[in-house]
């Protein structure tokens, strides 16, 4: 695929970085926008070596939100049309049914994704960060809601993933009112850290995501990835502590888990091997 409205690179421990990219529309979101968004993942889903994405905006925005015209495309037509067409790639669809659509698709992907708000960050944009897993920001990067103040209601899922977020309370202030508010004022539980500029959040996004990608097991992430949001929709504590046995169970007799406790007992940082690929000779 073409790739006009997102771009993206992976270095060399398997991070790979998406930057929605329209900068002269201060990364506006686009039907055409979107389904390179979700192509990009399809990718990097297929890339075994990829074990961390991070999200971010080229410049000085993440992304303000629908496109002015796609917005004035709804008023003439009366409907909404998310604009994504035949054909559109589907990553992490078949994983759970109710993860099967629109932005809950990042919630069945093996590898983290994070989100980091480098600026301006309004409607679908937020719903987005929001359905990332891990979430870091400028202090300054003004977020809004944005649908009240356009005569919409929540989008995207914002009803369903932000109280569980920041609190039903919170969520209904944010929801409700529509108001702007920052990276650095926002409730607690929106974001992991909050950095005063743009270069440190960059920085220190890089550093956490090397770490996710070199430090601990990938099959390891991708199952407790998998349990997060498993339980999250679980309400038997029971299952899940049996569960857990049950994985713990089958990961010791895996090479990731003997890497890790020669790594530990050799006080070196460890060497876990990539899903899927042989094992050296």
């Amino acid at each position: 695929m073409e790739l006009r409205n997102t771009r993206y690179e992976i270095d060399e421990w398997g991070v790979a970085t998406v930057w929605l990219h329209r900068p002269e529309r201060a990364n506006a979101w686009t039907g055409h926008l979107h389904r390179e968004f979700r192509w990009i993942f399809s990718q990097l889903e297929a890339d075994p070596g990829v074990r961390v994405a991070v999200v971010t905006g080229t410049g000085a925005h993440f992304s303000v939100g629908a496109d002015s015209g796609a917005l004035d495309v709804g008023v003439k037509r009366g409907y909404y049309d998310p604009g994504l067409g035949e054909g559109t790639a589907n990553p992490g669809y078949g994983v759970r049914d109710d993860f099967d659509h629109d932005l809950a698709w990042q919630w069945a992907l093996r590898f983290p994704v994070i989100a980091a708000v480098n600026g301006g960050c309004a409607g679908v944009a937020f719903s987005l960060a929001c359905f990332c897993d891990l979430r870091f920001g400028y202090a300054d990067a003004k977020i809004t809601t944005a649908a009240p103040k356009l005569g919409l209601p929540a989008e995207y899922g914002l009803s369903w993933i932000l109280p569980r977020l920041v609190g039903v309370t919170a969520a209904a202030d944010l929801l409700l009112s529509g108001r702007t508010f920052t990276a650095a004022t926002a409730p607690s539980g929106l974001f992991n850290a909050v950095y005063p500029s743009r270069e440190e959040l960059l920085e220190a996004v890089g550093v956490y995501a090397r770490n996710l990608a070199t430090n601990v097991g990938p099959s390891a992430v991708a199952q407790t990835k998998e349990q997060l949001y498993r339980d999250l929709l679980c309400f038997d504590v029971g299952e899940s502590i049996e569960d857990s046995k049950r994985r713990i169970n089958d990961a010791m007799a895996t090479d990731e888990y003997r890497e890790g406790v020669a790594a530990f007992q050799e006080r070196r940082p460890p060497r876990f091997p990539t899903p899927g690929a042989p094992t050296p000779g």
